[in-house]
C-alpha cells in the first residue's frame, strides 16, 4: 500500500532531462502505487488547454504527459491534482486527458491512513504582498476567462513576461519573503484538524516539527526537480509498519 507525493516539476521545452526524469519516475516508481499526488507546477507554464489542440512544443511535451499519466491510472493508480503557481489554468480537458481528478487548492486527505492537509504552498507565502495581490488577480475566474480569450501566440508571450518579472521580483527579495509564514501555516493545519502537512513551491526540501494547538505536528516540503535529481514523498503502509510520510531526493536516471 503506497502513496506518492511530488510538485515542481516545471516541464517545459527547455528541460529535456527533467521531462525524460519524469517519465521514468512514472514508468519505474509509481506504477503500482495506490495514489500519485501532483502538487503543482508540474510545467513551468500552461496557458490554457486550447494549447493541445496547436503545434507548439510544449503541445507535444503535454501530450506525452497525458499519455503516461493515463497509461498510469488505466493500470489502478489514482492521480490528482492541485494547481501550482505557475500552472493554475490547467483546466477540465487537461485533467481528463490524463484520467485524473482536480482537487482544490488545499486539502485534507486521508495517505494510508495518516490524515494530511496538501496543498501547493504559495497561499502560505502571505508575507509577500505583491505574490499575494497578483494571487488573487490570478485566481479570479473573470480574469482568466479575459486571459484564455486572448490569442495563443499573445498568451505565451504574456507567459514569458510574466516568469521573467517573477525572477527579476525574486531576486530582490528577502529570503523570509518568500518562505511560508509559520502562523498562517500552524491556522491552516488548525482548521483542517491534522497534525501533518505537505507542500511544494518553495523549492526548499525539508521536514520541519511544529506545533499545533499543543500538539507536535511536521510539515513536509517538496523540493523543485532540476537536471539531475528529483523529489518525492512516499507514505507506505506494511503489515508490520503503520504508514508515516518519508521525504527522498533521488537521480531522474536511477528513479527509486
Amino acid at each position: 500500500m503506497r502513496t506518492l507525493l511530488i510538485a515542481d516539476m516545471h516541464l517545459s521545452s527547455d528541460t529535456p532531462e527533467i521531462n525524460q526524469g519524469f517519465y521514468r519516475y512514472l514508468e519505474h516508481t509509481a506504477t503500482g502505487a495506490d495514489a500519485l499526488y501532483i502538487l503543482g507546477d508540474l510545467f513551468d507554464a500552461w496557458i490554457g488547454d486550447d494549447l493541445l489542440d496547436t503545434p507548439h512544443p510544449l503541445s507535444d511535451i503535454a501530450w506525452e504527459v497525458i499519455r503516461r499519466l493515463r497509461k498510469l491510472s488505466s493500470n489502478g493508480t489514482a492521480i490528482y491534482f492541485l494547481h501550482g503557481n505557475r500552472d493554475f489554468l490547467i483546466g477540465e480537458r487537461f485533467i481528463s486527458e490524463c484520467q485524473a481528478s482536480l482537487l482544490p487548492e488545499s486539502q485534507t486527505v486521508e495517505l494510508q491512513g495518516v490524515p494530511v492537509v496538501i496543498l501547493h504552498g504559495d497561499s502560505l507565502c502571505t508575507k509577500d504582498d505583491a505574490y499575494m495581490a497578483f494571487r488573487q488577480q490570478s485566481r479570479d475566474p473573470q480574469w482568466q476567462t479575459q486571459i484564455l480569450s486572448l490569442p495563443l501566440d499573445q498568451r505565451l508571450e504574456l507567459a514569458k513576461s510574466l516568469r521573467m518579472q517573477s525572477g527579476d521580483a525574486n531576486a530582490s527579495k528577502a529570503e523570509a519573503i518568500m518562505d511560508v509564514t509559520h502562523e498562517e501555516v500552524v491556522a491552516l493545519m488548525a482548521r483542517s484538524g491534522v497534525t501533518t502537512m505537505i507542500h511544494g513551491h518553495t523549492h526548499r526540501p525539508k521536514v520541519h516539527d511544529l506545533t499545533v494547538e499543543d500538539v507536535p505536528a511536521k510539515r513536509f516540503v517538496l523540493g523543485d526537480w532540476d537536471v539531475q535529481h528529483g523529489w518525492d514523498i512516499v507514505v507506505e503502509r506494511t503489515a508490520e509498519h503503520d504508514a508515516m510520510p518519508i521525504l527522498r531526493q533521488f537521480t531522474l536516471a536511477n528513479p527509486p
